[in-house]
Formats: structure tokens, sequence, C-alpha cells
């Protein structure tokens, strides 16, 4: 399970790629960024619960506000990186690096929706498992079922099934990335690279350009919670 540590019996080997392949550019970007935001928000929590803030009530007010991801959190930080459970997610699913960007824009649009939550140590993995999944089924014309990411991602089938529909309530259920946003993380993305100085483009896939943008984020937006979102 995820809170002892993720299985890494053999018997995974079955549902990866046949051929051994490099780690798409995105997994590393992203394993950057969000290695960054949970020592951030961990660090934070640490420093309130300690009463190091107290004549900071703004900060206290949110975080002992609404707690909307607490069905994500698990008893103890797992002892697997973001980069090797991104890595893992990967190689055992088969699902294209695209789902990893949309997953991305899932939670962060949840984020945008829930200014109170915070994503730390103890459901970083669960958020990525469960949004990566759903974003393979949006985009991916073929992929595994909640079985087999329980399996790959360390949680029971019972416990993924109930985080996937947290999600979707979360979000309204408004899974539709246009073209547009989607390429604005992208570059987005791409920049955080530039400056990590990994330097290369993240592979794209074709979204429709007739979806409607008037519910997703703008660039703007994702450039504020991305980089330094003001209330994570």
């Amino acid at each position: 399970m995820l809170d002892g540590g993720v299985d890494e019996s053999p018997r995974l080997t079955e549902l990866s790629n046949s051929t051994e392949t490099t780690t798409p550019r995105v997994l590393t970007v992203l394993s950057f960024l969000l290695e960054k935001l949970v020592a951030r928000n961990d660090r934070l929590l640490s420093i309130d619960q300690e009463g190091k803030i107290d004549n900071n009530q703004g900060f206290i007010k949110l975080c002992e506000g609404k707690k909307t991801l607490n069905v994500f959190h698990g008893v103890r930080a797992p002892s697997m990186s973001i980069a090797k459970y991104l890595e893992r997610i990967y190689k055992f699913t088969n699902c294209s690096p695209s789902c990893f960007v949309v997953g991305y824009v899932y939670i962060d649009r949840l984020l945008h929706r829930h200014p109170d939550s915070l994503v730390l140590s103890l459901n970083v993995h669960r958020l990525l498992v469960t949004s990566v999944m759903v974003a393979s089924k949006v985009l991916d014309d073929e992929h595994y079922n909640n079985a087999v990411y329980a399996r790959v991602g360390g949680v029971s089938n019972a416990e993924l099934n109930k985080l996937e529909m947290e999600l979707l309530f979360l979000l309204d259920f408004r899974l539709i990335v246009s073209s547009r946003i989607f390429e604005s993380y992208c570059l987005h993305l791409e920049k955080e690279m530039m400056l990590g100085g990994i330097g290369q483009r993240i592979d794209r896939l074709v979204l429709s350009s007739s979806v409607d943008d008037e519910t997703e984020i703008s660039v703007d937006d994702t450039q504020r919670s991305s980089s330094t979102p003001p209330l994570l």
C-alpha cells in the first residue's frame, strides 16, 4: 500500500512496455515543480503547527478552514519520491505523456476552485494517480481500468474508486481541456524547464480547438498558481 511504500513486485512487469522507453521530459519538470510546491507547503504547515506564526491570522485561518483534500491524505507520506512515482505510473500504465499535462491541469483547477486546499506530501501521490488516471480516460483511446491504476499506485481499488469520484465532484465534472489551454500549460512547463536548465520541448497531443474556453484557466492564472501561487 502507498502509506507503507509502493509495492515493487515483479508481477507488475507484465504491464510495462515491451521495450525500454525514455522518461518523457514532462515528468521531469512536473516532479521538479511539485517537489518544490510540496516542500514549501509542508514547511509552512509545520511552522503553523509549531505556533511560530500566531500573528499571521490569515494563514492560520487558511490552514484551519475547509479541508477539501482530506480524502486524499494518507496516514504518512510515502517513501517514494514524486519523480519515481510519476515514472512508475508512466511505465506500468502506458498512458500518453499528455495525460500528465492534463492531470496537472486538473490539480491546478482543483486548487483554483478550492483555494483553501494544500498539496502536501500526505496527498500529492494520491492526487497524481487519480488525476492521471482520469486524464487517460479522457485522452487515450486505450487505457487500463481502475484496478490496474490502483495496483500501480499502491492503493486499493475501492479507495481509488472513491478518490476518482471525489476528484470529479471537486472539479464539477469539468474535464475538457481545450487545445488553447493545453498549449498554455505546455508553454508554461517549458518555461520552467528553461529556468531549470532542462530546456527542451514537451510532447504535444492534438486536442480539439472547438471546445469553449470560457471555463478554462487563463495563462496568467496558470502562471500565478503554478509558479508562485498565493494560496497554495
